[in-house]
């Protein structure tokens, strides 16, 4: 996909998305989820989303909104806005869909699509990933991607600040 409007297409609404799953599903992918903030896209997001796509044929990311950074982080954040994240996140081979949710958790969303795999990254147990009981009850695998050590979008944005 090298074009902009390929890229462009990986940004899904909720409604959209589902029926791209089905789509995925009659030809028998395997689907993953992750979620999470990427405010300040990073090595650390790059190795976790690969790891994510490890697992899998298709990997969907949930982005929060503006609005959810806002009240999980703080006023001044995101950086950059849901759009710009979103395109960022299209842009990367490894991703192969991208829904932004206006809630703090995806929870709504994973029990929406219920993908074969959710993949949260960091330093989370299953008990602590919203949707985890969700996806395990209807017979999918949870993973937890690896984390670089000292890296992180708040890390960053506070180094800069200095």
């Amino acid at each position: 996909m090298r074009s902009a409007q390929g890229v462009q297409n990986k940004i899904f609404t909720v409604e959209k998305l589902i029926q791209q799953i089905t789509i995925w599903q009659m030809h028998n992918k395997k689907i993953a989820f992750t979620n999470g903030v990427f405010d300040v896209l990073h090595h650390g997001h790059i190795s976790s989303l690969t790891e994510a796509a490890s697992f899998t044929d298709v990997l969907i990311v949930g982005l929060n909104s503006d609005e959810s950074v806002k009240r999980l982080k703080g006023p001044d954040r995101p950086i950059n806005n849901e759009s710009a994240r979103a395109l960022l996140l299209a842009s990367l081979l490894q991703t192969d869909a991208i829904v932004i949710f206006p809630e703090d958790t995806p929870l709504e969303l994973i029990k929406k699509i219920l993908p074969d795999v959710l993949v949260k990254g960091g330093d989370y147990t299953i008990d602590q990933i919203a949707g985890a009981k969700e996806v395990l009850a209807a017979g999918g695998e949870v993973k937890i991607a690896g984390m670089i050590p000292g890296i992180s979008s708040t890390i960053l944005i506070e180094t800069m600040g200095k």
